[in-house]
């Protein structure tokens, strides 16, 4: 199964420990962009789907220029949605996720705040958000992490791989399966930074195609590297 680890061996905790330590030298404590309200997050983050931090950008802010209000996205033409965000990508199915998330939650709140999430429990938190349309665990658990100030670790395509690379997960596991297993190596204070500082390894030196591996500090505990021939 593709389940996470229940309980890591102590070496696996202290590799992702080790691991963590070497990216903060690195790369120093992240910042996350601009802080974000959690229905802002959710939006910006369905919108981040298969594209660059670029292109969300500019469909989120196409959006929050044209619209006063995400009540106004909700009860607006969805052509004209698409349109706005197009430079997303996807933007049919992106343009009509969003639209379809405003009116659930509309319908069953009355409103579009999602602050009463501050309120309860993260594994409840986890479960209201997965129920829509276009949310998966990598926007529930940015939105969780970024938004709402709960513990979860969000997996990208960046972290996926350099984690699969390092060893820290199971080659063949799944990115859903992914989420819960690297929260169980890291402690919940460090996720967002774990998070961050496995992307930009991810970007700068752990190519998808030809990784840098010469310029990687983690050559010593690359799964990866450790198999090149030498």
């Amino acid at each position: 199964m593709n389940a996470a680890i229940p309980n890591p061996d102590k070496a696996l905790l202290q590799k992702a420990h080790i691991i963590y330590e070497l990216l903060l030298q690195r790369f120093g404590l992240p910042e996350w962009r601009l802080a974000l309200d959690a229905m802002d997050e959710l939006i910006s983050t369905i919108l981040s789907q298969n594209t660059n931090d670029r292109n969300r950008d500019i469909a989120f802010n196409a959006l929050k220029n044209h619209f006063h209000d995400w009540e106004q996205v909700r009860t607006a033409d969805l052509e004209e949605i698409i349109n706005l965000i197009r430079p997303a990508g996807l933007a049919n199915q992106k343009g009509a996720n969003i639209k379809s998330v405003l009116q659930q939650i509309y319908r069953e709140r009355g409103d579009l705040s999602l602050e009463f999430l501050k309120l309860m429990p993260p594994a409840e938190v986890r479960a209201w958000l997965a129920r829509f349309k276009g949310v998966g665990p990598k926007t529930t658990a940015i939105v969780m992490q970024f938004a709402l100030g709960m513990p979860a670790f969000p997996v990208d395509t960046h972290v996926y791989r350099v984690t699969g690379r390092l060893g820290l997960r199971p080659e063949k596991m799944t990115v859903e399966a992914a989420h819960q297993h690297l929260a169980t190596l890291f402690k919940p204070e460090t996720y967002g930074v774990a998070h961050l500082n496995l992307i930009r390894l991810g970007r700068e030196i752990c190519y998808a195609r030809k990784p840098a591996c010469e310029r990687c500090l983690l050559r010593p505990h690359c799964d990866f590297y450790q198999r090149l021939p030498k």
